[in-house]
């Protein structure tokens, strides 16, 4: 069996389907956390900190555990890692609907969910596509397994709310740790043959990181990457309060989310068409060029309702177009062997990204009382952005460019 074939019974189609709905639930719970803010501090006396903290802590997390999960999937297969990190992932929702200290909510919505996101989110989704899924169509499937994040931003979200107005917040948290499980019986589905991967590896875990930090485009990769995740982690936490600071009528906020994850289906789906055409690293300075901009004319024109939802639709267009185009260069240049491992520290950079945009955004407001200063910061990274990724060089290493 080679990387990119599939057994008889799962075409690449299923493998796209299942990859696609896991990855709907899975990113759909994750971005409705910020609809329990509110009722879980004021039924506790928290401070809104406390629960920042523990997003805040979900994301360095995420982020920590994701080269090492991506190395044991490689290593022992997609399967097995998936299945732990949903069964991890369900464990700290159903404890986080029985937190009933600042220190419980840190252990279960913070570290719990953080580590079993590390083992089941879009990340090992694409890698598990990558060997899967013939070379002619791994951009497209990687868009659409990215799109999918996003159908479950738009969906799941509002589950989560009816389950929220409908029941409390402690069993709403318990019905979609009940569907993480579910998650579970598509694991088979997204197998990946590590016996043939293992046939074609010629480098060890520590050739393969000399090897790509040694590369400059790696490096520009993953602090570009960072900026990424400085930018969406900002808009997911505060921009629902810049909204009320901004005297519109807080649904609003739940609207933005909503539009930024509808028009992000289109954004990350395009992304993965155009780059199995044209050169990614171009894709990816436009879209970062494109984010500062679009900041740049939004915090300067008047903030209404209008202005909000065409710069969330613009953003939404923007929001995940990233990671398509990441992934693939990750592949293009270094090939599969290693790719969860190495997306995995990409996507590393991507979340302290995450951890600074959410913290820096509150510590910046406390210390100005609004947000502009931080809007401006927001243009600068984009702008440096794009300045790291257009030296990139997008050919095959040496080692591979020698084999083919």
């Amino acid at each position: 069996m080679s990387e990119t074939t599939v057994g008889n019974w799962r075409t690449p189609a299923l493998v796209v389907a299942a990859g696609c709905l896991l990855t709907v639930l899975v990113f759909g719970v994750r971005a409705g956390f910020g609809l329990f803010l509110e009722p879980m501090s004021s039924d506790f006396g928290w401070g809104r900190e406390v629960f920042a903290l523990s997003m805040a802590i979900q994301n360095l997390i995420w982020g920590l555990g994701q080269p090492f999960a991506g190395a044991l999937a490689d290593r022992y297969g997609t399967a097995k890692v998936l299945t732990a990190g949903l069964s991890i992932y369900a464990a700290g929702l159903f404890l986080m609907a029985d937190a009933g200290t600042p220190a419980m909510l840190h252990l279960s919505g913070g570290f719990m969910i953080g580590l079993g996101m590390s083992a089941s989110s879009f990340s090992i989704v694409l890698a598990a596509f990558g060997r899967l899924v013939p070379e002619e169509k791994r951009s497209w499937a990687f868009g659409v397994g990215t799109a999918a994040g996003s159908v479950g931003q738009f969906l799941v979200v509002p589950m989560g709310q009816a389950f929220l107005s409908a029941y409390g917040w402690s069993t709403a948290l318990v019905l979609l740790a009940f569907g993480i499980v579910a998650m579970i019986a598509l694991a088979p589905v997204l197998a990946s043959g590590t016996e043939a991967a293992a046939s074609v590896r010629t480098q060890s875990i520590g050739e393969s990181l000399r090897e790509a930090f040694g590369h400059r485009s790696f490096v520009y990769l993953t602090s570009g990457f960072f900026v990424c995740g400085f930018h969406v982690a900002f808009l997911s936490v505060h921009f629902p309060a810049f909204i009320v600071d901004a005297g519109l009528d807080p649904s609003l906020g739940a609207w933005a989310i909503s539009v930024i994850g509808l028009f992000n289906i289109v954004g990350a789906y395009g992304a993965g068409v155009i780059g199995g055409r044209k050169s990614k690293k171009n894709l990816l300075c436009w879209i970062y060029f494109l984010r500062s901009i679009v900041f740049a004319v939004f915090i300067l024109l008047p903030i209404t309702n209008v202005s909000v939802l065409v710069f969330s639709a613009l953003m939404g267009l923007l929001w995940l177009s990233t990671v398509p185009a990441t992934s693939g260069l990750v592949v293009q240049m270094f090939g599969l062997p290693h790719m969860s491992m190495l997306f995995g520290i990409v996507f590393f950079g991507h979340q302290l990204g995450s951890f600074s945009g959410i913290w820096l955004g509150g510590y910046l407001y406390d210390q100005t009382g609004s947000y502009v200063v931080f809007w401006w910061l927001m243009v600068a990274v984009g702008v440096v952005a794009t300045l790291l990724h257009w030296p990139i060089d997008e050919r095959p290493v040496a080692r591979l460019a020698e084999a083919r």
